[in-house]
Protein backbone atom coordinates (compact mmCIF):
# COMPACT_ATOMS: atom_id res chain seq x y z
CA UNK A 1 0.00 0.00 0.00
CA UNK A 2 1.02 3.68 -0.91
CA UNK A 3 0.12 7.29 0.15
CA UNK A 4 -1.28 10.26 -1.25
CA UNK A 5 -2.77 13.43 -0.69
CA UNK A 6 -5.57 15.07 -1.77
CA UNK A 7 -5.65 19.10 -2.81
CA UNK A 8 -7.98 21.84 -2.27
CA UNK A 9 -5.48 24.05 -5.32
CA UNK A 10 -4.14 27.84 -4.14
CA UNK A 11 -1.43 29.87 -5.63
CA UNK A 12 1.04 28.26 -3.66
CA UNK A 13 0.11 24.42 -3.67
CA UNK A 14 3.09 23.20 -4.77
CA UNK A 15 4.50 23.95 -1.65
CA UNK A 16 2.58 21.73 0.00
CA UNK A 17 3.35 18.61 -3.01
CA UNK A 18 7.01 19.72 -2.81
CA UNK A 19 7.02 18.87 1.12
CA UNK A 20 5.06 15.65 0.38
CA UNK A 21 7.16 14.39 -1.93
CA UNK A 22 9.93 14.94 0.53
CA UNK A 23 8.06 12.72 3.22
CA UNK A 24 7.68 10.30 0.66
CA UNK A 25 4.07 10.32 -0.73
CA UNK A 26 3.33 8.97 -4.24
CA UNK A 27 0.50 11.25 -5.22
CA UNK A 28 -1.09 14.40 -4.95
CA UNK A 29 -4.47 14.65 -6.29
CA UNK A 30 -5.66 18.10 -7.23
CA UNK A 31 -9.35 19.09 -6.97
CA UNK A 32 -11.83 20.38 -9.44
CA UNK A 33 -13.72 22.99 -7.67
CA UNK A 34 -13.63 26.14 -10.10
CA UNK A 35 -15.69 28.41 -7.92
CA UNK A 36 -14.34 27.59 -4.58
CA UNK A 37 -10.24 26.83 -5.77
CA UNK A 38 -7.81 27.36 -7.76
CA UNK A 39 -7.88 26.15 -11.49
CA UNK A 40 -6.27 22.80 -10.92
CA UNK A 41 -4.11 22.86 -14.37
CA UNK A 42 -2.38 25.28 -13.05
CA UNK A 43 -1.12 24.09 -9.56
CA UNK A 44 -0.29 20.89 -10.90
CA UNK A 45 1.97 22.31 -13.49
CA UNK A 46 3.76 24.55 -11.00
CA UNK A 47 3.68 21.22 -8.76
CA UNK A 48 5.23 19.86 -12.24
CA UNK A 49 7.89 22.11 -11.83
CA UNK A 50 8.94 22.12 -8.87
CA UNK A 51 9.46 18.27 -8.22
CA UNK A 52 10.51 15.34 -9.60
CA UNK A 53 8.63 12.11 -8.08
CA UNK A 54 5.48 12.84 -7.10
CA UNK A 55 2.52 11.23 -9.77
CA UNK A 56 0.32 14.24 -10.18
CA UNK A 57 -3.72 13.77 -11.10
CA UNK A 58 -6.45 15.66 -11.36
CA UNK A 59 -8.52 14.35 -8.21
CA UNK A 60 -10.78 14.66 -9.99
CA UNK A 61 -11.34 16.12 -13.30
CA UNK A 62 -15.62 17.38 -14.11
CA UNK A 63 -16.03 17.08 -17.27
CA UNK A 64 -18.31 19.33 -18.07
CA UNK A 65 -15.62 21.85 -16.49
CA UNK A 66 -13.63 21.63 -20.13
CA UNK A 67 -14.38 20.42 -23.54
CA UNK A 68 -12.63 16.71 -23.80
CA UNK A 69 -10.13 17.92 -26.60
CA UNK A 70 -9.17 20.89 -24.03
CA UNK A 71 -8.54 18.39 -20.87
CA UNK A 72 -6.56 16.17 -23.02
CA UNK A 73 -4.16 18.82 -24.19
CA UNK A 74 -3.95 19.88 -20.65
CA UNK A 75 -2.90 16.47 -19.29
CA UNK A 76 -1.02 16.06 -22.46
CA UNK A 77 1.28 19.46 -21.56
CA UNK A 78 1.34 18.17 -18.30
CA UNK A 79 3.16 15.08 -19.60
CA UNK A 80 6.02 16.78 -21.60
CA UNK A 81 6.66 18.87 -18.35
CA UNK A 82 6.47 15.78 -15.73
CA UNK A 83 6.86 12.74 -17.97
CA UNK A 84 5.14 9.25 -16.55
CA UNK A 85 3.61 10.96 -13.67
CA UNK A 86 0.77 11.85 -14.63
CA UNK A 87 -2.72 10.76 -13.47
CA UNK A 88 -6.00 11.11 -14.66
CA UNK A 89 -9.22 11.03 -12.75
CA UNK A 90 -12.30 11.97 -13.44
CA UNK A 91 -16.47 11.64 -11.90
CA UNK A 92 -19.86 13.52 -12.32
CA UNK A 93 -19.03 16.15 -10.19
CA UNK A 94 -19.87 17.21 -6.12
CA UNK A 95 -19.14 20.61 -5.59
CA UNK A 96 -17.46 21.71 -8.69
CA UNK A 97 -21.10 21.23 -10.13
CA UNK A 98 -23.48 21.71 -6.85
CA UNK A 99 -21.05 25.50 -6.21
CA UNK A 100 -23.01 26.75 -9.72
CA UNK A 101 -26.78 24.79 -8.86
CA UNK A 102 -25.92 21.87 -11.16
CA UNK A 103 -26.25 18.53 -10.20
CA UNK A 104 -23.61 15.54 -12.11
CA UNK A 105 -23.16 15.05 -14.91
CA UNK A 106 -24.64 11.72 -16.69
CA UNK A 107 -22.88 8.50 -16.52
CA UNK A 108 -23.37 8.10 -20.23
CA UNK A 109 -21.85 11.80 -21.09
CA UNK A 110 -18.73 11.14 -18.52
CA UNK A 111 -18.26 7.82 -20.62
CA UNK A 112 -18.03 9.75 -24.29
CA UNK A 113 -15.87 12.19 -22.56
CA UNK A 114 -13.38 9.39 -21.29
CA UNK A 115 -13.51 8.33 -24.72
CA UNK A 116 -12.37 11.25 -26.15
CA UNK A 117 -9.57 11.77 -24.11
CA UNK A 118 -8.38 8.80 -23.47
CA UNK A 119 -8.47 8.36 -27.71
CA UNK A 120 -6.60 11.88 -28.26
CA UNK A 121 -3.98 10.57 -25.76
CA UNK A 122 -3.44 7.28 -27.67
CA UNK A 123 -2.40 9.29 -30.54
CA UNK A 124 -5.98 8.31 -32.43
CA UNK A 125 -7.80 10.42 -34.79
CA UNK A 126 -11.20 10.22 -33.41
CA UNK A 127 -14.77 11.13 -34.09
CA UNK A 128 -15.95 13.88 -31.63
CA UNK A 129 -19.45 15.79 -31.27
CA UNK A 130 -19.38 19.13 -30.76
CA UNK A 131 -22.31 22.10 -31.05
CA UNK A 132 -24.32 18.95 -33.29
CA UNK A 133 -21.68 18.26 -35.41
CA UNK A 134 -19.22 14.99 -35.48
CA UNK A 135 -16.31 15.91 -36.32
CA UNK A 136 -12.69 14.25 -36.81
CA UNK A 137 -10.16 15.72 -34.42
CA UNK A 138 -6.63 14.51 -33.53
CA UNK A 139 -3.06 15.75 -31.81
CA UNK A 140 -1.98 17.96 -35.43
CA UNK A 141 1.88 17.95 -34.39
CA UNK A 142 2.40 15.79 -31.29
CA UNK A 143 6.29 15.57 -32.40
CA UNK A 144 7.10 19.47 -31.62
CA UNK A 145 7.37 18.62 -27.88
CA UNK A 146 3.97 20.99 -26.81
CA UNK A 147 2.33 17.55 -25.44
CA UNK A 148 3.66 14.43 -24.26
CA UNK A 149 1.30 11.18 -25.60
CA UNK A 150 4.21 8.86 -25.31
CA UNK A 151 4.51 8.32 -21.89
CA UNK A 152 0.92 6.53 -20.76
CA UNK A 153 -1.49 8.51 -18.61
CA UNK A 154 -3.49 6.10 -16.79
CA UNK A 155 -7.35 6.44 -15.63
CA UNK A 156 -8.97 6.53 -12.43
CA UNK A 157 -13.18 6.93 -11.81
CA UNK A 158 -14.03 8.02 -8.56
CA UNK A 159 -17.12 6.01 -8.44
CA UNK A 160 -19.21 5.76 -5.52
CA UNK A 161 -22.65 4.10 -6.84
CA UNK A 162 -22.90 0.63 -8.49
CA UNK A 163 -23.61 2.20 -11.88
CA UNK A 164 -20.26 4.47 -11.76
CA UNK A 165 -18.92 0.81 -10.26
CA UNK A 166 -19.35 -1.06 -13.45
CA UNK A 167 -18.29 1.84 -15.47
CA UNK A 168 -15.14 1.64 -14.12
CA UNK A 169 -14.83 -2.03 -14.21
CA UNK A 170 -16.19 -1.65 -18.19
CA UNK A 171 -13.11 0.55 -18.41
CA UNK A 172 -10.67 -1.38 -16.73
CA UNK A 173 -10.04 2.19 -14.70
CA UNK A 174 -8.46 2.47 -11.74
CA UNK A 175 -11.38 3.01 -8.73
CA UNK A 176 -11.47 5.89 -6.48
CA UNK A 177 -13.51 5.42 -3.09
CA UNK A 178 -14.20 7.52 -0.51
CA UNK A 179 -13.90 5.70 3.01
CA UNK A 180 -15.24 7.69 6.00
CA UNK A 181 -15.01 4.43 7.62
CA UNK A 182 -14.03 0.88 7.65
CA UNK A 183 -18.08 -0.57 7.17
CA UNK A 184 -18.51 2.09 4.24
CA UNK A 185 -14.70 0.93 2.68
CA UNK A 186 -15.51 -2.76 3.17
CA UNK A 187 -19.30 -2.47 1.57
CA UNK A 188 -18.07 0.05 -1.66
CA UNK A 189 -14.79 -2.34 -2.72
CA UNK A 190 -17.14 -5.69 -1.96
CA UNK A 191 -19.58 -4.09 -4.70
CA UNK A 192 -16.47 -2.68 -6.70
CA UNK A 193 -14.99 -6.61 -6.70
CA UNK A 194 -18.04 -7.98 -8.15
CA UNK A 195 -18.36 -5.22 -10.86
CA UNK A 196 -15.00 -6.16 -11.90
CA UNK A 197 -15.61 -10.15 -12.39
CA UNK A 198 -18.74 -9.60 -14.07
CA UNK A 199 -17.14 -7.68 -16.43
CA UNK A 200 -14.21 -10.44 -16.93
CA UNK A 201 -11.39 -8.74 -15.36
CA UNK A 202 -8.47 -10.38 -13.61
CA UNK A 203 -9.22 -9.71 -9.62
CA UNK A 204 -5.76 -8.78 -9.41
CA UNK A 205 -5.95 -6.09 -11.90
CA UNK A 206 -8.13 -4.17 -9.84
CA UNK A 207 -6.51 -0.77 -8.16
CA UNK A 208 -8.44 0.52 -5.26
CA UNK A 209 -7.17 3.76 -3.98
CA UNK A 210 -9.34 5.29 -0.70
CA UNK A 211 -9.85 8.89 0.43
CA UNK A 212 -9.54 9.78 3.90
CA UNK A 213 -9.68 12.45 5.83
CA UNK A 214 -9.15 12.58 9.73
CA UNK A 215 -6.73 14.20 12.60
CA UNK A 216 -4.22 12.50 14.44
CA UNK A 217 -5.13 12.62 18.22
CA UNK A 218 -2.00 13.18 20.66
CA UNK A 219 -2.12 11.42 24.06
CA UNK A 220 -5.59 12.00 25.98
CA UNK A 221 -6.65 14.62 22.94
CA UNK A 222 -10.54 14.31 22.09
CA UNK A 223 -12.11 14.30 18.90
CA UNK A 224 -13.42 17.92 19.59
CA UNK A 225 -10.34 19.39 20.64
CA UNK A 226 -10.12 22.74 18.66
CA UNK A 227 -6.85 21.15 16.38
CA UNK A 228 -8.91 18.43 15.86
CA UNK A 229 -12.37 19.92 14.94
CA UNK A 230 -10.28 22.70 12.87
CA UNK A 231 -8.87 19.34 10.53
CA UNK A 232 -11.51 17.15 11.03
CA UNK A 233 -14.55 18.78 11.07
CA UNK A 234 -14.37 20.39 7.54
CA UNK A 235 -14.74 17.42 6.38
CA UNK A 236 -16.96 15.93 8.73
CA UNK A 237 -19.94 17.99 7.72
CA UNK A 238 -19.70 17.13 4.02
CA UNK A 239 -21.91 14.23 4.86
CA UNK A 240 -24.27 17.00 5.75
CA UNK A 241 -23.93 19.49 3.11
CA UNK A 242 -24.96 16.62 0.56
CA UNK A 243 -27.74 15.29 2.25
CA UNK A 244 -29.49 18.58 2.99
CA UNK A 245 -29.60 18.93 -1.03
CA UNK A 246 -30.25 15.62 -1.98
CA UNK A 247 -33.62 16.05 -3.25
CA UNK A 248 -32.19 18.50 -5.79
CA UNK A 249 -28.84 17.37 -6.39
CA UNK A 250 -29.00 13.68 -5.74
CA UNK A 251 -27.22 11.54 -3.19
CA UNK A 252 -23.39 10.98 -3.13
CA UNK A 253 -23.31 7.75 -0.81
CA UNK A 254 -22.25 9.59 2.21
CA UNK A 255 -24.35 8.84 4.64
CA UNK A 256 -24.66 9.75 8.74
CA UNK A 257 -25.21 6.95 11.08
CA UNK A 258 -29.11 6.80 12.33
CA UNK A 259 -28.10 8.00 15.59
CA UNK A 260 -26.92 11.17 14.40
CA UNK A 261 -29.90 12.07 11.99
CA UNK A 262 -30.96 14.80 14.43
CA UNK A 263 -27.79 17.07 13.50
CA UNK A 264 -28.97 16.63 9.66
CA UNK A 265 -32.12 18.42 10.86
CA UNK A 266 -30.45 20.91 13.14
CA UNK A 267 -28.00 21.38 9.81
CA UNK A 268 -31.42 21.90 7.82
CA UNK A 269 -32.63 24.53 9.62
CA UNK A 270 -29.22 26.29 9.04
CA UNK A 271 -28.87 25.67 5.28
CA UNK A 272 -33.26 27.40 5.04
CA UNK A 273 -31.85 29.94 6.40
CA UNK A 274 -29.15 31.10 4.12
CA UNK A 275 -30.25 33.53 1.09
CA UNK A 276 -30.49 33.96 -1.01
CA UNK A 277 -33.14 31.34 -1.36
CA UNK A 278 -32.93 30.05 -4.51
CA UNK A 279 -29.08 30.02 -4.40
CA UNK A 280 -28.35 28.32 -1.01
CA UNK A 281 -25.72 26.30 -2.39
CA UNK A 282 -23.60 29.32 -2.41
CA UNK A 283 -23.35 29.20 1.22
CA UNK A 284 -23.59 25.51 1.79
CA UNK A 285 -20.21 25.06 -0.48
CA UNK A 286 -18.13 27.83 0.52
CA UNK A 287 -15.34 26.36 2.60
CA UNK A 288 -15.51 22.72 1.51
CA UNK A 289 -12.71 20.59 2.65
CA UNK A 290 -11.10 23.42 4.20
CA UNK A 291 -12.23 25.16 7.54
CA UNK A 292 -16.11 25.09 9.21
CA UNK A 293 -18.35 28.10 9.03
CA UNK A 294 -18.70 29.60 12.35
CA UNK A 295 -22.75 28.56 11.74
CA UNK A 296 -21.50 24.99 11.50
CA UNK A 297 -19.55 24.17 14.94
CA UNK A 298 -23.14 23.15 16.54
CA UNK A 299 -23.55 20.53 14.13
CA UNK A 300 -20.16 19.37 13.62
CA UNK A 301 -20.19 17.03 17.02
CA UNK A 302 -17.43 14.72 18.49
CA UNK A 303 -19.78 11.99 17.69
CA UNK A 304 -19.97 13.51 13.95
CA UNK A 305 -16.46 13.72 13.74
CA UNK A 306 -15.62 10.03 14.98
CA UNK A 307 -18.11 8.19 12.86
CA UNK A 308 -17.20 10.13 9.23
CA UNK A 309 -13.91 10.27 9.54
CA UNK A 310 -10.68 9.21 10.01
CA UNK A 311 -10.07 10.62 13.57
CA UNK A 312 -7.88 8.89 15.81
CA UNK A 313 -4.72 8.28 18.05
CA UNK A 314 -1.45 7.03 15.37
CA UNK A 315 -2.04 3.10 17.23
CA UNK A 316 -5.73 3.05 16.24
CA UNK A 317 -5.06 4.65 12.56
CA UNK A 318 -2.41 2.13 11.74
CA UNK A 319 -4.94 -0.43 12.62
CA UNK A 320 -7.84 0.73 10.46
CA UNK A 321 -5.14 1.63 7.77
CA UNK A 322 -4.09 -2.42 7.73
CA UNK A 323 -7.49 -3.84 7.40
CA UNK A 324 -8.02 -1.27 4.72
CA UNK A 325 -5.19 -2.60 2.99
CA UNK A 326 -6.54 -6.51 3.79
CA UNK A 327 -9.98 -5.53 2.14
CA UNK A 328 -7.64 -4.97 -0.96
CA UNK A 329 -6.94 -1.18 -1.15
CA UNK A 330 -3.58 -0.22 -2.34
CA UNK A 331 -3.63 3.46 -2.23
CA UNK A 332 -5.00 5.76 0.26
CA UNK A 333 -5.15 9.59 -0.62
CA UNK A 334 -5.26 11.88 2.52
CA UNK A 335 -7.54 15.00 2.19
CA UNK A 336 -4.58 17.32 3.18
CA UNK A 337 -7.08 20.00 4.62
CA UNK A 338 -6.44 24.09 3.95
CA UNK A 339 -3.25 25.84 6.00
CA UNK A 340 -2.27 23.03 8.40
CA UNK A 341 0.75 21.62 6.13
CA UNK A 342 1.99 20.02 9.25
CA UNK A 343 -0.60 17.45 9.41
CA UNK A 344 1.76 15.92 6.64
CA UNK A 345 4.76 15.38 8.98
CA UNK A 346 1.80 14.03 11.15
CA UNK A 347 0.28 11.64 8.52
CA UNK A 348 3.62 10.07 7.47
CA UNK A 349 4.35 8.75 11.04
CA UNK A 350 1.27 6.91 11.01
CA UNK A 351 1.86 5.63 7.80
CA UNK A 352 5.06 4.09 8.23
CA UNK A 353 3.75 2.20 10.91
CA UNK A 354 1.53 0.53 9.00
Amino acid sequence: MDYGILVPPVADSWKLVKRAEELGYSRAWFYDTQMLNSELFVSMTASAMQTSRIRLATGVLIPSNRIAPVAASALGSLNALAPGRIDFGVSTGFTGRRAMGLGPVKLADMEEYIRVVRGLLAGETIEWTCERKLRKIRFLDPGIGAVNIEDPIPLYISAFGPKARRLTAKLGAGWINGVPNLNHGEAGITDMKAAWSEAGRDPSSLHASATISGCVLGDGEVADSPRAKRQAGPHATIALHSLVEREEFGDIGRPVPPQLAALLERYRRIYLGYQPADARYLSNHRGHLMYLRPEEHEVCTPELIRSVTWTASKAELRERLRELKALGYGHVALNSGYKYPERLEEWAEVFEGV
